[in-house]
């Protein structure tokens, strides 16, 4: 239906003597609370009071697009309060009220027909998709000339009208955002919400003046002595009610969910994670609903409907919430551990946000209103500067150790810069440590403790190392959550995931108290026996990857996604009987190999104790050492290189006969089929240890 407002009335109306005065009508005073409760928006009103004017180039119909809740239709009153102070009729078109044809539309609109200065407000343009061409084609070009068009919907006007020449030179689209943080933060004053908990407000609403709304309201009915305040499921429902509405179809709804945990979605992810539905068509609604932008990187919603969708999913389906999750962490390991370079450290960040999306992670996290900052690699012209900021920041100590490592490991240095401006934030250092040296040790005391912290504990084998995260240099923020304190939490998990043969991973931090709720999430303990004024006083956090390997620690991260903060920090693993060195090891799988066929031989194997055989719970440890003996073999045929060791390898373990006759069996002088079989069994050597060190699960 139309509604033409007071303003549509005639001037002679209008200023007729005896007529009521304004404020008397409750409209009136709709009105002007709407007014008066108003927030930002000022770029957006200055167009329209513009158009009004017919000010030079200024458009004759402007298109307002934006998900819900992002404030179009609030943007239409004011507009219509404008128009009303300058003393043009307004004619007002809801289509959420009529029946979207072209005789409903010129019946609700033919008021505009008989008001050559008339302003005609469309809201919920998107229902009009149907008839938008008739509406560009036939409708529009009938108004009057001096008539102001302004049609607000969720989704963009359709590209057709940007290729006419005519529509281009008249037509102004305005994308409505989010408010920035300042308006945020007004229209919460002006909702009356209490000021000590605008911050978790705007957390978690953001710039989007619906959520910001709901949750004014529902936060001032909450008890004053909550600590923290979180979105009820009230809000959460309201909010995905209005913003999201219904879906076509369970399978929509489950790719909504992944667009929701994910950092960012694509089809590939989709199908790792719906691998029996229709991702192009699933991926293709994804990227045209209203609330979901495109990015470099894939699709991804709004932050409130983002966080509206994962808190409802998890709150209402856990265990569908949590096989959804370990399905998206898997693709993202994946990626992590066998994509180039900068796809991996990507990935990381990605694996990175799913496993903080517990609301009590954010607060180890930099803020949404926080300028970018991206990861870079340390020109060889800053080395001065960054022993300098660890002068000025940590002291004289600090800055010897880091002009040592820049000497001894510069590729291990990562600097961290504004993205706006690219200027030098700080830098960190993942430093690999096999053996110390006096010189390092005099140099460096920190990384010398860590090393002798966990060579009390369990010492490297031979080929393993210490991943050691050390420096983290920030002086706007040392020590401190922050966007650019992210860089570093991406860079060691992107360390541990790709790392080969490390044997342990520490972080030597400021503030442990701190970041220790952090930490225990992370799988990381405080070595039990450790003076608190050594190092500093600082932090020092440790994980045993031989305890605990690379699938069952990501395991565990995801078990406690649900739990909640950690009650208790983590306890320090406690192996029942020390790690095979590498030489025990090498011989341990000569041995395995001899018994290869042999269960009761390979029950007394030392390889049963090994963690890539302890880590299986799904057969008994003399299978599963079986297994991944034939795996180790049978990757001997994947490359040409080895493909000629395979056969001298199973002849000679798999059947009693003497090396002689098998070398004879292979036609193959004696020397060269020794040459052979030593090559065989030190490449299986090498792929068991790979995958006891590194914690992998071989296909």
């Amino acid at each position: 239906m139309a509604m033409k407002d007071s303003a549509s009335r005639s001037t002679a109306d209008s200023a007729r003597p005896g007529a009521s005065a304004p404020g008397g009508r409750l409209a009136d005073k709709l009105a002007s609370a709407r007014m008066q409760n108003f927030v930002g928006r000022q770029e957006e009103i200055l167009l329209f009071r513009g158009a009004l004017d017919g000010a030079p180039g200024t458009p004759m119909v402007i298109v307002v697009h934006g998900p819900g809740g992002i404030g179009k239709s609030a943007l239409l009153q004011r507009y219509a309060a404008e128009a009303r102070a300058t003393g043009r009729p307004v004619v007002t078109v809801d289509m959420r009220t009529i029946y979207p044809s072209p005789s409903a539309f010129t019946e609700a609109a033919g008021e505009v027909f008989r008001q050559d200065d008339a302003v005609l407000l469309v809201d919920s343009f998107e229902r009009c998709r149907g008839i938008e061409e008739w509406v560009r084609d036939t409708f529009l070009p009938g108004l009057p000339s001096g008539v102001l068009v302004v049609l607000a919907g969720r989704l963009p006007p359709d590209p057709l009208w940007r290729a006419d020449l005519g529509w281009s030179e008249l037509m102004e689209v305005l994308p409505l955002k989010e408010l920035g943080p300042a308006e945020a933060a007004a229209l919460l004053a002006v909702q009356g919400a209490d000021p000590a908990r605008h911050t978790p407000l705007l957390d978690f609403a953001g710039g989007n003046p619906l959520a910001l709304r709901l949750a004014a309201e529902v936060a001032g009915h909450d008890s004053a002595d909550d600590v923290v305040w979180t979105p009820s499921r009230t809000v959460i429902e309201q909010l995905l009610s209005l913003l999201v509405g219904e879906l076509p179809s369970p399978a929509h709804r489950r790719a909504l969910e992944v667009c929701g945990h994910a950092l960012d979605t694509t089809e590939d992810l989709l199908r790792a994670v719906l691998p029996d539905e229709d991702v192009p068509e699933l991926f293709a609604w994804l990227r045209q609903l209203p609330f979901v932008r495109s990015g470099r990187f894939g699709v991804y919603p709004h932050d409130v409907i983002r966080d509206a969708l994962d808190s409802d999913f998890r709150w209402r389906d856990p265990a569908q919430y949590k096989a959804m999750h370990r399905a998206v962490r898997r693709h993202l390991v994946e990626r992590i551990r066998n994509a180039a370079d900068e796809e991996a450290l990507r990935a990381t960040g990605a694996y990175n946000y799913i496993i903080s999306r517990a609301s009590w992670i954010r607060r180890f996290h930099g803020g949404r209103d926080e300028s970018g900052a991206y990861e870079d690699t340390v020109r060889p012209e800053e080395t001065a500067a960054l022993v300098r900021m660890a002068r000025e920041t940590e002291g004289d100590a600090s800055a010897r150790a880091v002009a040592h490592w820049l000497e001894r490991q510069p590729a291990a240095f990562r600097a961290h810069r504004r993205y706006s401006t690219g200027e030098l934030l700080g830098f960190m250092a993942w430093l690999r440590v096999e053996e110390l040296d006096d010189r390092t040790r005099e140099a460096d005391p920190v990384t010398a403790e860590a090393w002798d912290a966990v060579c009390a504990m369990a010492p490297p084998r031979q080929g393993e190392h210490l991943g050691l995260a050390r420096f983290m240099v920030h002086p706007e923020a040392h020590h401190l959550p922050s966007r650019a304190w992210d860089l570093v939490h991406m860079r060691i998990v992107y360390e541990l995931l790709r790392a080969k043969h490390c044997a342990w991973s520490c972080v030597v931090i400021d503030r442990p108290g701190f970041w220790e709720p952090l930490m225990t999430y992370m799988d990381m303990f405080r070595p039990s026996g450790r003076d608190p004024r050594a190092a500093g006083g600082r932090g020092l956090f440790c994980h045993d990857w031989r305890a605990v390997g690379v699938d069952e620690w990501a395991e565990g991260i995801d078990a406690r996604l649900l739990s909640g903060p950690p009650g208790k920090p983590a306890d320090e693993p406690r192996p029942a009987v020390p790690p095979l060195t590498r030489e025990e090891f090498d011989v341990a799988v000569r041995d395995a190999l001899r018994n290869w066929l042999d269960p009761d031989a390979l029950a007394t194997s030392p390889l049963l104790r090994c963690h890539m055989v302890t880590r299986r719970e799904d057969a008994t440890p003399v299978a599963v050492l079986q297994e991944l003996l034939d795996k180790a073999v049978q990757r001997l045929e994947t490359t040409p290189r080895t493909r000629p060791l395979h056969p001298v390898l199973t002849m000679t373990f798999r059947s009693s006969a003497t090396q002689e006759a098998v070398a004879r069996r292979l036609n193959m002088a004696f020397s060269t089929y020794r040459r052979h079989l030593a090559r065989a069994v030190d490449d299986v050597r090498e792929r068991l240890w790979l995958w006891e060190t590194r914690g992998e699960t071989p296909d």
